[in-house]
């Protein structure tokens, strides 16, 4: 034991006067007298945190018999001013690979540092860190990326609060940078990645089940507003500044395609099949594997709405069973419908490697098997309705539905993007067929048999449109009959199969003649405008109306009137209590006479409103613009209506603009013609010619092949 401990003791004394000897340090741990200061930290050069930031001082005179203080590098005004380490919890710590020691270092050395560092804590070297051991993703010049779905790297960098320390290049700052709306440019490729060897190159292992993503956040290559898909963009080579092609359309950021191609699957790849297939039939294959992996995709955010939301105990414990149905209606007959068509789109993949088509499975499932989305849409007004009840007027709804939406599975999603997933589905359905129509345009067979799925799904989707109109028209008449009060003028019969709600609001009265001088007592009135008459009445409560007055659409008249155009009596402008005045006249009204009103809205933009309705038989008469001319917008996110001059869109739909005022746009709607307002917010505008007018030519063959 004595001999143990002895030798331990000797071997100090020879590491201590070996560490001596090689700094030249005096009995005191000081630096010799007759040696200039030593400023490189103990052969550890490769250490960025270590590197010399300033000259050395000069060195002692002789005179000078005192010892100096070591003044090492994290002690330099450089190293406090710009900060030394980047602390990490190491259970947040990802390592991708094991780091191999640093080079240029001697073993000698290596034993002398960490001896050093048991004597001075300071003196330890600074931990290695690389952007590999971030499980993150990095843009350009080291910019997070969007779509980040690692909450370990986010809380990490959280806590990395050093006050004043600031990254330069090579470091990462530990405040997050605000990200922009348009990501950058793509990384340029490599020219050797052709048409050819594209699909090997880029071969997947595994099956495109093994990582199904959420339908909310994928946007099919099949919905590209021009001839192209992004699968042919993405097969030229960008340029070496990585920017993209003057053809290329306007991709939505926060969309991310399906996760594998059809030419990266392993089966495709081992084939051999890619070396003789023709362009165009890659692009069909392409085409029909989309819409297989799309519907694998929704059909796993359906089940996820029907694990958690429906089938939840204690969401349904805050609501009554009539509040539960119509929030989630027949969403068990639309799954049911999904896996169904997702089984026969399987069966038929697996069974070649080369599909030979799937229309007839697109026509078999819209006319016989997809009724279920008829009903779930007719139902959307109720849903709605319900969800805002709920939401507004139930804190334990609340309090449950927040629990459930911060779950994992739900990838932080609202439940509302999972309710209007069947309107999503089934409104994208038909482009994604007519992009299949467009790869079969060589082959007549296949394209009569894609034109007529085109035609069955069509259909179906005015089938949905029709079922909602119809529910929510239906209901608003049989409510408005309750509420409007006709006795003191001749009763009109409100209720008609043909007759619904275009706009209702209130609205000032700033002169009024004849019949109006009834409203003279109260300088509103409240308007209610259907697709045949204007209703004019007095507003009693909330739901109470007494109609003062009405007149056939076809017997208006309506003028914009400029403030400035206004004038006092007594001289003046009116333009200060009359922000945005127009004039209706009333050509025939109820007791067959001519009446005007000078009505004033609060806004711009709800004047516009105001007249675009009141004139829409009026447009319709004038006949469709050149469609050429008009702005086109991409709907980056889904809007919901609120008001009924209000449109419905979903992710990806294009809209032409035919009118824009105040922060809204006015459109109409490419996949079906439907028009109504929307924020300007919720688009972005297509400036690229080719996909404008690619566009055009595709909105007209949808209306000639399917009737819309």
């Amino acid at each position: 034991m004595s001999q143990r401990h002895s030798d331990s003791s000797l071997e100090d004394k020879l590491l201590e006067c070996r560490f001596y000897s090689e700094l030249c340090l005096d009995a005191k741990g000081n630096p010799a007298s007759r040696l200039p200061m030593v400023r490189e930290t103990l052969g550890v050069r490769d250490n960025a945190t270590f590197q010399p930031d300033i000259p050395g001082p000069p060195p002692p005179s002789s005179e000078d018999t005192e010892p100096r203080t070591v003044i090492l590098s994290t002690q330099s005004a450089a190293a406090l001013k710009m900060g030394t380490e980047q602390l990490i919890p190491r259970s947040l710590a990802v390592s991708s690979k094991a780091k191999a020691p640093a080079r240029h270092q001697s073993f000698g050395a290596a034993v002398l540092s960490k001896e050093a560092a048991r004597r001075d804590p300071r003196l330890a070297p600074a931990p290695s860190f690389s952007l590999d051991d971030m499980d993150m993703d990095v843009g350009p010049r080291g910019a997070l990326t969007r779509n980040l779905r690692n909450q370990s790297y986010r809380a990490a960098m959280k806590g990395l609060g050093a006050p004043g320390s600031q990254g330069g290049p090579g470091h990462l700052s530990p405040k997050l940078q605000s990200l922009a709306e348009e990501s950058g440019q793509p990384p340029a490729r490599c020219p050797a990645k052709n048409k050819r060897t594209l699909g090997r190159k880029r071969a997947h292992k595994g099956s495109f089940k093994d990582d199904p993503r959420f339908y909310q956040e994928i946007r099919e290559r099949g919905l590209n507003t021009s001839q192209e898909s992004d699968d042919d963009l993405l097969d030229e080579p960008h340029s070496p500044q990585g920017t993209r092609k003057a053809a290329a359309p306007i991709v939505v950021k926060s969309y991310r395609p399906p996760q594998v191609t059809w030419s990266q699957l392993p089966e495709v790849v081992e084939s051999g099949i890619l070396d003789t297939l023709p362009a165009e039939e890659r692009k069909r294959q392409e085409a029909i594997f989309e819409i297989l992996t799309s519907e694998f995709s929704y059909q796993h955010s359906l089940g996820i709405l029907v694990a958690e939301f429906l089938q939840s105990r204690e969401l349904r414990a805050t609501m009554t069973q009539t509040d539960h149905h119509h929030l989630f209606s027949n969403i068990l007959d639309v799954l049911s419908a999904s896996q169904k068509f997702f089984e026969d789109l399987e069966r038929r993949h697996k069974a070649q490697v080369c599909v030979e088509d799937i229309s007839d499975i697109l026509e078999e499932h819209a006319e016989r098997h997809f009724h279920p989305y008829i009903a779930y849409c007719s139902n959307e007004v109720y849903q709605q309705r319900a969800l805002q009840k709920l939401t507004s007027g139930s804190a334990a709804f609340r309090e449950v539905l927040r629990g459930i939406e911060q779950r994992p599975v739900c990838g932080g999603l609202p439940m509302i993007s999972f309710l209007i997933l069947p309107m999503q589905r089934v409104t994208r359905l038909p482009l994604l067929t007519d992009t299949l129509c467009l790869k079969t345009q060589g082959h007549p067979e296949r394209y009569k048999a894609a034109s007529r799925a085109l035609k069955a799904i069509s259909k179906l989707v005015r089938q949905c449109n029709e079922g909602a109109h119809r529910m929510e028209r239906t209901e608003q008449l049989y409510v408005l009959h309750k509420q409007l009060d006709f006795s003191k003028v001749k009763s009109l019969p409100l209720i008609s199969a043909s007759r619904w709600l275009l706009k209702r609001g209130e609205l000032f009265v700033v002169e009024e003649t004849g019949l109006f001088r009834k409203l003279a007592s109260r300088p509103t009135c409240y308007l209610f405008l259907f697709n045949d008459v204007l209703v004019v009445t007095r507003k009693k409560s909330e739901e109470s109306f007494v109609v003062q007055d009405y007149a056939q659409v076809e017997h208006l008249q309506v003028q914009k009137v400029e403030a400035s155009e206004l004038s006092l009596p007594g001289g003046g402008s009116r333009s200060s209590s009359v922000p945005h005045p127009f004039q209706v006249t009333l050509l025939r009204n109820s007791e067959g006479r001519q009446e005007s009103i000078l009505l004033s809205s609060d806004s711009a933009s709800d004047r516009a409103r105001w007249i675009t309705a009141l004139t829409h038989m009026e447009r319709q008469w004038q006949g469709p613009a050149n469609k050429g001319d008009l702005l086109q917008v991409e709907v980056t996110k889904a809007y919901l209506a609120k008001q009924v001059d209000e449109i419905t869109l979903q992710q990806a739909d294009v809209v032409l603009i035919l009118q824009q005022e105040d922060g809204w746009f006015y459109g109409e709607r490419l996949r079906d013609g439907e028009m109504g307002w929307f924020p300007e917010d919720f688009a972005r505008c297509i400036t690229n010619q080719v996909a404008v007018e690619g566009n055009v030519r595709r909105m007209q063959r949808l209306r000639v092949e399917t009737d819309v």
